[in-house]
Formats: C-alpha cells, structure tokens, sequence
C-alpha cells in the first residue's frame, strides 16, 4: 500500500567534504539524490523531500563578509532563504529530469519553508550552533565589540560565531504540502531546517538563529502525517559501539530498544545523536524511522537495508 514518507536528506547528498562548492559539482551529487528519490517514487510513495544547508549558508555568510564594503550584509534568516532558493532549484530540476526519464507522471514543487520557533526557547539564551568563517582571536574580540556577535574557539581552528539552535513549534504551509501531495506532486520544504521566525503582534518575523534539520524533518513528518521518516546519511546502518572491537550493527528496533542505547549514550551529539533522538520521537507515535545510506533508501522502505525503528 502505498505510504507517505519525508526523506530527509544529508549535507553529504549536495556537497561531500573536501569538494569544490561550484554548481556544477553540487548538481552532479543532488543528481545522484534525484535517481534515489526516482526510485522511491516508483514504489507509488507520496513524498516530501527536505535537506541540509550548512555548507551552502557558510559560503554565503563569506560572500556576505567578503563584500560588506561594497553590498549590504544580509542577515542569517535571508541567507537561509537564499540557500532554500538555490538548493530546491538545482534538486526539483534534478527529480523533474529523472522522472521523466523514467516515464513516471509526477511533478515536483519547491517552497520556501518558513519554521517558527517560541521566542523564549531557551536555546536563545546559550547561543551553540557555529556558523560562517574562521576567525583570530583578536578578529573575534572585533566582531563581538562591533556586532555583539557570540564568538567561540571551535577545535583549535579558530573563533566562530555561535548562534541559537532553538526547537521548531510550527512549520508554517503544511496545508499546501498535504494538497500537492494529493496532487500527485514531490514536495521539497523546510531546508536547513526552515527559515527561522518567531510570533510577534504584528506577526511572523525572521530571526537569527539555525534550526536543527534532523528535528525538523521530524516535525514535518509530524505535520503532513506521514506513515515514514527516513533519514539519508553517509552509512548503511546506526552502530553501537561504534570504532570498537564491540562495534554491531542495529537494523530492526523497537522504540524502547532505541531509547535504551540512546540513554547508555552510544550516539554521539556530534553525529548520530540528533537523528536518533528525532528517529525515536516519531517512532513514538506508532509509526516508522528509518536511517540509512542514500544508496539503499529504496532497499530501507521495502524492509531490506538500513536501520528501522518501529512504533
């Protein structure tokens, strides 16, 4: 039967470490997404696709830097705009290619996602989430004076600015997700976590702030209804005991198996935490997480690959 599913997809799917951030080679990585996506649709899914953003928002806080004395800066909820912007163009052109090279009859649709979050988060009063350049000691010493920027030393590399990684309350626009949904039409929303924006009187308005995505997708999931929430990264399956000798692959879970090993913290903040933590969050509400690699998404949703987490 067919189901609804939010994939959520890696920084690694648009832009690998180490890689040159031209539009030519972060359109051939998220033209290796689409012929996954094109899969999954074969498999008669309704599905709404969002990704990852940190590189591309990095790239533009340096433009931004870059070219202060010439353009004004603009700020971070703009840049993740921006990066929705580019981001959705490069990958609904990508899936539109594929699927018709594939004769399947779908459309595909971009929105730009607004997510809000509560103004008294406390995430606002501990600024943690490291954004944009690499700065000196003495760079930083400026840029807090002058911008009353958060700056923090980030592994010995440099200063960075931190800044708030509130929750998402609402994701603003799911009605016209559920309806293109129904249309026959993949949906890609809520990129890098959404454009952040809190409630006022006179209404929504941006904030600085970086959204994680993980948490996101799971609050989309939640919005849309969806029967999946599948997270696409760069391995096959969650570890415990990860780079030890002890080191086991997890595939099947129950919600109260996956919430045990989260708890014994075998799933680093860093890396495996978040989607974790958003996997056993959804599966709570009677439905499926799955994590796995982009190559086996299709193989993960008919039960064969990756690593499940039931409901």
């Amino acid at each position: 039967m067919a189901k609804r599913v939010v994939i959520a997809l890696g920084g690694n799917a648009i832009l690998k470490p180490n890689q040159s951030a031209t539009v030519e080679t972060q359109l051939a990585n998220i033209q290796l997404s689409a012929e996954q996506i094109a899969k999954i649709e074969k498999l008669d899914h309704q599905i709404v696709v969002t990704h990852g953003n940190g590189p591309q928002v990095g790239n533009i806080l340096r433009q931004n830097e870059e070219a202060k004395e010439v353009v004004p800066p603009f700020p971070l909820d703009v840049c993740n705009a921006e990066s929705q912007g580019f981001i959705g163009y490069l990958m609904e052109q990508s899936i539109k290619n594929k699927i018709e090279q594939e004769e399947l009859t779908s459309n595909v649709v971009t929105l730009l996602t607004q997510v809000e979050v509560a103004a008294d988060d406390p995430a606002f009063e501990k600024p943690t989430k490291p954004i944009g350049l690499f700065y000196s000691e003495e760079e930083a010493k400026k840029m807090a004076e002058e911008k009353h920027w958060v700056m923090e030393e980030d592994a010995g590399r440099g200063y960075r600015r931190v800044v708030p990684s509130p929750q998402p309350v609402t994701i603003h626009g799911v009605e016209s997700m559920v309806h293109l949904l129904n249309q026959n039409t993949i949906v890609i929303a809520g990129g890098g976590g959404g454009i952040p924006v809190v409630k006022q009187a006179e209404g929504l308005k941006g904030i600085e702030a970086v959204i994680d995505k993980d948490r996101t997708g799971k609050k989309l999931a939640e919005q849309v209804d969806a029967d999946v929430f599948m997270m696409l990264t760069d391995v096959n399956n969650v570890y415990i005991n990860y780079g030890t000798p002890e080191q086991e692959k997890l595939t099947g879970l129950s919600v109260s198996e996956a919430q045990a090993y989260f708890d014994a913290g075998h799933f680093a903040e860093g890396s495996m935490g978040p989607k974790m933590e958003a996997a056993i969050a959804f599966a709570k509400q009677g439905k499926t997480a799955i994590i796995c690699s982009l190559e086996e998404a299709d193989l993960a949703l008919l039960g064969e690959a990756g690593t499940r987490i039931a409901g």
